[in-house]
């Protein structure tokens, strides 16, 4: 991810006032700026790739008291009771909140900031890469600051999600092994914990169970191997039968692997054993336990007997999301003024002597789960 301000004399002519010994000049540029990339950070900041992108944005007013009728959002005749997961303050421990549908429910946002600051010789000079850098920094540090919510959200919920008796997560098949039984199951586990409130068949049928599996390179990894290595999982002779033709052909043309058995694979280097959110699903698991490894149902007990806790160090989770139900929110206040999500403002903060310019950005957002059954996972 990259902001380029582009070498045009309208560009040179304002970075270079931006350096002004006139302070109404200077600042009058400097605002300028800032208005002008403010809008453009928000849309960097929507578009990348991560994890907290997996949220659908709902806008508000910077001023409004915002609230969500959830009512909209669930079937009342489906239901009588839904789980929320929300947290006050970004990066904190998240809270389970159970809301009858028919209730209109307010959450909490909070605000996520970053500050940078230049010497005023780059401007002098017109040096637009490092004034197009320091932007860049603004937009890289409200992505982190997004993924760690986002996360330590998403990994809580999905820990201690459980439905009709059933865990939203099991473990593989084979121990550090990802095969097509494991994708099969995580299907049929997706399809048993989405049901009415009478446990039986919804009457729309609302989602398909799993849109995207988000992975780690070692899981896409193994995606890679089915082109080549055996999936049967059953009998004496389990490494003897290997996939179809057809779909060991399909696999080894697409060796990118951005889609696989109509589901959307997302591939971050923070999954994986050891990795960061890996680490955040250990913590956020605790206590509890999971099937070993091995033929038995998902949430059943499995055959080979006995339980155990998950181990970051040597286990990863696959984390399934069905993103065709709005179940994961981002409200995010937009400003009453510009109508853009990030407010980039100008740092007033430095005196002249120090000689530099400094801009401050933020985002007002609260996220929230309002419906755990869109998350499911594989422990490998």
């Amino acid at each position: 991810m990259e902001i380029k301000i582009e070498r045009t004399p309208e560009q040179v002519e304002l970075i270079k006032a931006m350096a002004s010994k006139n302070r109404d000049v200077a600042y009058e540029a400097q605002a300028a700026l800032g208005d002008f990339i403010g809008p453009l950070l928000a849309e960097v900041v929507n578009t990348a790739p991560t994890l907290s992108n997996l949220f659908s944005s709902l806008q508000f007013g910077s001023e409004d008291n915002a609230s969500i009728p959830l009512d909209l959002y669930h079937d009342i005749t489906d239901e009588d009771y839904v789980q929320i997961w929300s947290q006050n303050s970004p990066g904190g421990l998240p809270t389970n909140h159970v809301a009858p549908v028919q209730q209109e429910m307010k959450f909490t946002t909070y605000r996520l900031d970053s500050a940078v600051s230049f010497d005023k010789r780059f401007a002098q000079r017109s040096r637009l890469d490092v004034v197009s850098k320091t932007f860049t920094r603004i937009a890289q540090e409200i992505l982190l600051k997004q993924e760690k919510t986002s996360a330590v959200m998403i990994m809580t919920a999905l820990a201690n999600a459980e439905t009709n008796g059933l865990k939203h997560v099991f473990r593989s098949h084979s121990k550090d092994r990802f095969l097509l039984a494991d994708l099969n199951k995580l299907f049929t586990l997706a399809k048993r914990i989405n049901t009415s409130w009478t446990k039986g068949t919804p009457a729309d049928r609302r989602g398909r169970g799993v849109t995207d599996l988000i992975v780690s390179p070692e899981i896409v990894e193994e995606l890679r191997g089915l082109a080549y290595n055996p999936i049967n999982t059953r009998g004496a002779d389990v490494t003897a039968i290997p996939g179809t033709d057809s779909l060991r052909e399909k696999v080894f043309n697409s060796a990118g692997i951005p889609e696989f058995y109509g589901v959307s694979i997302m591939e971050i280097n923070e999954m994986g054993k050891k990795q960061k959110w890996n680490s955040v699903f250990d913590t956020a698991s605790g206590d509890n336990d999971w099937d070993k490894h091995g033929d038995g149902e998902a949430g059943d007990a499995d055959v080979a007997g006995g339980a155990e806790k998950f181990d970051g160090d040597k286990e990863e989770i696959c984390l399934g999301i069905d993103l065709s139900k709005e179940s994961m929110l981002r409200a995010v206040a937009t400003d009453a003024e510009s109508g853009s999500e990030f407010d980039l403002v100008v740092d007033d903060q430095w005196v002249s002597r120090s000689q530099k310019i400094g801009y401050y950005g933020a985002i007002e957002e609260g996220r929230m789960i309002l419906d755990d059954k869109v998350l499911t996972g594989i422990i490998v």
